[in-house]
This record gives C-alpha cells, structure tokens and sequence, in this order.
C-alpha cells in the first residue's frame, strides 16, 4: 500500500511538471520522506535525480522547437551550478541537520504559495504573464543575473528545490529572453543544477535506487496528462490551485519538524537532573 500511494504521488509529480512546468521538487521530497520513509538527505539527492530526469523528457520538445537559449544557459547555468554544488556539499556538513533542511524547505514553499495566490487574484494582461514581478534594476543585469543564478542554486543544493519558480522570471527580467525561450532554457538549467547538486550529495548518502527508477517512470508518464490539461485549464487558476497546494504541503512539514524539534528538544525535567547531578 505505501508502494501505491507514493506511485501515485509520483504521477502527480509528472502531472505537476506537465501543467506549470514545474514544482515537481515540491512533491517529491515531502513523498519520499513521508511517504515512503526516506531520510531528508537521501531524499534531496533522489528528489534532484528524479526532477532532472524527468526535466530531461520536457526539454526534447523546447529544444526541437529551439526554444532554448544556449548562451543564456551557459552564463546563468555556470553561476546555479557553482551555487548547487556549494550547497549540497554545505547539506552534507554534520552541523546542517535534517530537521533544519525540511524547515528551510518549508519555508521556501509558504514564501512561493504566498507570491503564486497574491498574483493568481491580481489581473494581468495575457501578454504580461510577469508584470506583478519586481523591474530590475538593469545597468548591469548580467551581473544580477549571476547573484540570482548563485542564490538560487545555493538553495537547490541545501533542499533540493528553488528551480523554475525562480529561474524563468529572472531569464525573462534580467536575461531579456521571450517567455517560451525562457521556459525551455530553464529547463536545461535545472537538468544541470540536478546533475550537479546529485554529485555534491554523491559518497554521503545513501540512495534507493529502485525507488529512484520508479518515481521517474511514473512520474514520465503523468507529465502527458499534464501537457494535454494544460492546453485547456487558464495559467491564473493553475497557479491558485497550486499556490493552495503549496500552503498545505508547507503547513505540514512545519508540523511534522515542530514535532522533531519539540521531540528533541531536552525537558525541563531532563535539564534539572542534569543540573542536579553536576551540583553533586
């Protein structure tokens, strides 16, 4: 039964990338850890396995299309790689325990539900999908670009997400790429951050490779659903529907990790004794 419920899961994984292109991430940590009883840190290191891969299958139509940008890629790719690579050897440290990665997770995922249902009730022009988005200051944008990529792939490495949300609206503001290309191009940077991120974790954990497989066919397959309903269901209802989703997914980590904390956390009773019997 735990088998079933996390292959169905990993459909919604596909059919999460399928619809909006993303937020595959943000349903395949909380599954495998929850779900199927995998550690954080393990977790991570499949969760950028499965995402990349499945990224792989999405890119094949953008690229025939040519809608990736590759010099884009590289200088943008270059800076979330560094960043990815940092943070996964960072998460690696003893002192960056699992309990503060799933609540860094957790509160990544309630800042992007809360920006996704703020601009899901604001109108915007069809033409304008990211007027809400801050303007950038663009004396030099290639050097924010580069700050952001860095950022960004700092917080792929330490949680495993942090991808599309965050690379597609700075490719559009600050790389000056069409919409289409920045999708496809953010694409590509992900299958790198995966790749990346995967080898700094490489040698410190330990992973369940028919699990991996699993979730990765499965979720394959439901990234056809997902291309089919997107054509069909408006972008601002995808994002309130997925923003409340986001929400829940984050309000349920955070009780799950304030459970640990409280858990291992020492009582009061506990410190007295302590104290009690280093007075002796």
């Amino acid at each position: 039964m735990q088998w079933i419920v996390g292959l169905v899961f990993a459909a919604g994984i596909g059919l999460s990338l399928g619809l909006m292109g993303g937020g595959g991430s943000v349903l395949a940590l909380p599954v495998l850890v929850y779900v199927m009883g995998v550690s954080p840190k393990p977790a991570i290191a499949m969760t950028l396995v499965i995402v990349g891969t499945v990224s792989l299958l999405g890119l094949i139509p953008h690229w025939r299309a040519g809608n990736v940008n590759l010099k884009t890629a590289l200088v943008f790719g270059s800076a979330t790689m560094v960043g990815t690579f940092a943070g996964a050897k960072i998460a690696t440290l003893p002192v960056v325990s699992e309990t503060f990665q799933m609540l860094l997770f957790a509160v990544v995922m309630l800042l992007a539900a809360g920006f996704m249902i703020y601009r899901s009730a604001r109108p915007t022009q069809p033409e304008n999908p990211l007027a809400l988005y801050p303007k950038p200051v663009c004396q030099y944008c290639w050097l924010w670009l580069l700050s952001e990529g860095l950022g960004v792939g700092l917080l792929t490495g330490l949680v495993g997400v942090g991808g599309g949300f965050a690379i597609v609206p700075a490719l559009v503001l600050l790389a000056k790429l069409p919409m289409k290309q920045a999708i496809g191009t953010s694409l590509l940077i992900i299958i790198a951050n995966s790749v990346t991120g995967f080898l700094g974790y490489w040698g410190h954990v330990d992973l369940d490779w028919h699990l991996m497989v699993s979730f990765i066919f499965v979720a394959s397959l439901g990234t056809i659903p997902g291309a089919y309903l997107a054509r069909y269901v408006p972008a601002q209802r995808l994002q309130t529907i997925f923003g409340v989703f986001l929400l829940a997914v984050a309000t349920f980590v955070l009780v799950q990790n304030r459970q640990s904390l409280q858990l291992s956390r020492p009582s009061g009773d506990a410190v007295a004794q302590g104290v009690e019997s280093r007075s002796r």
